[in-house]
């Protein structure tokens, strides 16, 4: 796991959000904390499969962020027919997430924290038909939280820094910082 902890409550530039998203593939891929990715190296992680659509996420948001909704539309769209994964325009996510797999997996949540992985299958997303996300109603997910394969995540909840979702869990109400929910519906099984 990486020793350098990325900070959510900073203003990240688009180049730089995206470098920290590199680097923390890099360091979970590889385990090379000492040296950060250079030259070929570094282009193949922007191509893989894991950063790339983290890659066209932050353009989308970076445009829907400058009311150019069409302009948006087409990243997002590109992520769902190459990757096959949705993620919301309007989802605002920190430095550093990263996505195993991507796979049938929906991101509608209201926000995103630093350090978060999530992995295929999963959907964060109202429990009924939103066309107008708020935090009322989507998800707010803290840092470092992992989500695992097939979870659901609906509603207007919190899920606390450092918790863990465990595979194809339902969450309906929100789960306390660095603990372990696991069910249908998801109940907390592990407090730290």
């Amino acid at each position: 796991m990486m020793r350098r902890i990325i900070k959510a409550d900073s203003k990240y530039t688009l180049i730089e959000l995206l470098r920290l998203d590199v680097l923390r593939f890099y360091y979970l891929s590889y385990g090379n904390e000492d040296q950060p990715p250079q030259g070929l190296r570094l282009w193949l992680c922007l191509l893989s499969t894991r950063v790339a659509p983290t890659l066209l996420h932050r353009l989308s948001h970076f445009f829907f962020l400058r009311r150019l909704g069409v302009i948006a539309k087409l990243f997002s769209s590109c992520n769902a027919v190459l990757f096959g994964i949705e993620i919301a325009s309007s989802c605002q996510i920190g430095p550093g997430l990263f996505l195993p797999h991507t796979q049938g997996t929906v991101l509608g949540a209201w926000s995103i924290g630093s350090n978060v992985t999530i992995f295929q299958g999963v959907t964060l997303g109202a429990r009924s038909l939103d066309f107008n996300p708020k935090p009322a109603t989507r998800p707010t997910i803290g840092n470092g939280v992992t989500i695992g394969a097939g979870a659901k995540v609906l509603g207007g909840i919190v899920l606390g820094d450092n918790c863990r979702v465990g595979a194809n869990s339902v969450v309906l109400s929100d789960i306390p910082s660095g603990s372990l929910a696991v069910g249908v519906p998801a109940r907390v099984i592990l407090n730290s």
